[in-house]
């Protein structure tokens, strides 16, 4: 029935990647590494991270007419990805500047480009793709009013998942729409707002839920996740591993979730798999070259 497994509708970024003894603070410079040019933005890792997994997965978004667009098209190709949805031009390529300390702790600054200019319309004229796709993911490296369009477009059946990073407080209708809503500690606060948040995971999920989405997961780092829907609350374990570079992780994560929740997997066991391949993913350096292939999170 579906073409693809996963659509991923997002941003596409070439990620300008420094090392640093440590971060500096205002008014402060200091020396790093070698620049590395890396593909990058949210929603081509996720979409890279699907389809290394084996997931048959399509990305709609869009890059520039220059280098760094062309260095993101061969990488999403190289990677598995359908890029009929990938448009060129309007802008140039997002560009991400990270600094990366010892502990593999990031810090990250985006130019957004031709990402800004993915539009509703952009979505409405990708409706083949909708109705082609199992699993359809967002993020908001994209205009608010595009993932709007987004939850608008969904075929029936089909199952929404979002990742709200850089997180906004969200409308409604895309809150009903989630399934789940995918949120760090960060993320849950901003998107709770004024409201008392709590202190711990449990009481930001139940807190979550009550505004709408059928299913929450809170992201913990290496304290695992948690997840949230109608069935309960339930914690995720982590995998412990040695953290290199967090880049993407969380990208890898929610690619891991969508595919294995489009599968058919309850969320539990979905998440505890996506656990396991954003473990591999800190293992390596990098954003989409670090992301494991289904034998390597099995090897974990």
């Amino acid at each position: 029935m579906y073409d693809y497994d996963l659509l991923v509708v997002g941003s596409a970024n070439a990620d300008l990647v420094i090392g640093v003894e440590r971060r500096p603070g205002a008014g402060e410079t200091v020396l790093g590494s070698d620049l590395a040019v890396h593909p990058g933005g949210k929603g081509a890792n996720q979409a890279a991270a699907a389809a290394r997994l084996g997931a048959r997965t399509a990305l709609l978004a869009r890059v520039g007419d220059d280098g760094h667009g062309r260095l993101l098209l061969d990488s999403q190709r190289a990677a598995g990805v359908d890029t009929v949805g990938v448009l060129v031009g309007g802008a140039p390529t997002g560009v991400a500047l990270i600094q990366v300390d010892p502990s593999g702790d990031n810090s990250i600054v985006v130019s957004p480009g031709a990402n800004g200019r993915l539009t509703p319309a952009d979505v409405r004229a990708a409706g083949g793709l909708f109705h082609a796709s199992r699993v359809v993911s967002a993020q908001l490296e994209i205009p608010l009013e595009t993932v709007v369009e987004v939850v608008r477009s969904l075929a029936p059946g089909s199952r929404f998942v979002l990742n709200p990073s850089p997180p906004l407080p969200l409308p409604a209708e895309v809150l009903a729409a989630c399934d789940p809503l995918i949120v760090n500690e960060h993320e849950a606060k901003v998107i709770l707002g004024g409201a008392a948040t709590g202190d711990s995971p449990e009481e930001w999920a139940e807190l979550l839920l009550a505004r709408g989405p059928r299913s929450v997961v809170v992201t913990l780092g290496g304290e695992g996740a948690l997840v949230a829907s109608a069935d309960g609350v339930a914690r995720v374990p982590s995998v412990k591993v040695r953290a290199v570079d967090t880049t993407g992780a969380g990208d890898a994560f929610t690619a891991a979730l969508a595919w294995r929740l489009g599968a058919g997997e309850p969320l539990a066991q979905a998440a505890a798999y996506a656990a396991r391949v954003g473990a591999v993913t800190v293992t390596r350096e990098g954003a989409q070259v670090s992301f494991p292939t289904a034998a390597e999170v099995a090897a974990l």
